[in-house]
């Protein structure tokens, strides 16, 4: 079990005895400095108490690609909290391109300069993040691509092992756990003043072998090895936590979903989100027919009866020829 003691530093909760670096020139970005200042404020008044170890293992100068687990939505807010604690860095997060879609947080995302991720073009967004850490930015990324219902680590996509090697940069794993106590998957939002720990391992950079799939495995086992001592250190020191709670594994006696029942809901999901896309496809195909049809009825008006029935004669010719 850890055993640290903490003190308050900011927002955060750091070791005693922890000395940040000296802080980066990246804290006086306007906009996305303006964007920590309002996390910082929110995750105060919801009193949501950030614990951090191993800040100091995040670069205070130059590329690092961070890689997180993922349990909750707050964990894109929270992943940035040690490199902020360490040495007032940004990191530029890869999401998914749907958030980029979206009026004006689209808009906050580029300004931030995160990364937008397009899963029918992955060439494109793994060249973008390597671009991004060449210039020196911490990038941080989700390798599980999608919450883990579970809240056990799934398994990895190769992109973070095949980025840190080809921008030769530090690949870090980074484990978050209490987030999904906030707002996950599948159970009810906890917003309001929520009062709850989470609490942030920052581990040892991963040697880089440059094979793809080696490397991802052995990223996948540290952030195994990881999130298990994190999550009894958590109970350890928040605790007793009474068995059956929905935020906690299976594993643990908690109430979530096995990794194979989790896998079958993330199917259903997909599977629901694809007939969802079909549909708007469909009604945006309509809208583009029935503008069409209103632009040739007008057409015809302002033609007069004789231009209108020339229309339907030559309309009926092609017609005939069709057939």
């Amino acid at each position: 079990m850890s055993t640290f003691e903490f003190r308050r530093c900011g927002v955060a909760f750091l070791p005693k005895g922890f000395e940040p670096a000296t802080a980066h020139p990246e804290k006086k970005e306007p906009f996305y400095g303006s964007i920590v200042r309002v996390v910082r404020l929110m995750l105060r008044a919801q009193g949501i108490k950030v614990y951090v170890e191993g800040a100091e293992r995040v670069p205070a100068s130059g590329g690092a690609l961070l890689a997180f687990n993922h349990t909750g939505y707050f964990d894109f807010i929270l992943g940035g909290v040690p490199a902020w604690a360490n040495a007032k860095r940004l990191v530029r997060f890869m999401a998914k391109r749907e958030i980029f879609d979206i009026p004006l947080v689209g808009s906050a995302m580029r300004k931030m300069h995160h990364i937008s991720v397009d899963r029918a073009a992955g060439a494109q967004s793994l060249d973008d993040a390597v671009a991004s850490l060449t210039a020196g930015n911490l990038v941080g990324i989700f390798p599980e691509a999608t919450i883990s219902r579970s809240f056990e680590i799934k398994e990895l996509k190769s992109g973070a092992a095949r980025i840190a090697y080809n921008a030769d940069v530090p690949l870090i794993p980074v484990v978050i756990w209490g987030s999904q106590r906030i707002w996950t998957k599948d159970l009810p939002k906890n917003l309001v003043r929520p009062k709850v720990p989470v609490w942030i391992r920052v581990g040892e950079p991963l040697q880089l072998t440059g094979d793809a799939d080696v490397d991802t495995a052995a990223l996948k086992t540290q952030l195994t090895e990881l999130l298990a001592q994190l999550r009894k250190d958590y109970s350890a020191k928040f605790g007793p936590i009474s068995p059956g709670q929905p935020w906690m594994p299976e594993s643990m006696g908690g109430n979530a979903p096995s990794p194979k029942r989790a896998a079958l809901l993330a199917l259903e999901e997909q599977e629901r989100r694809q007939v969802a896309r079909e549909r708007k496809r469909e009604k945006k195909l309509r809208r583009l027919d029935l503008r069409a049809d209103r632009k040739a009825m007008d057409v015809l008006r302002s033609r007069g009866w004789f231009g209108r029935m020339k229309a339907r004669i030559a309309a009926a010719i092609e017609e005939r020829r069709g057939h």
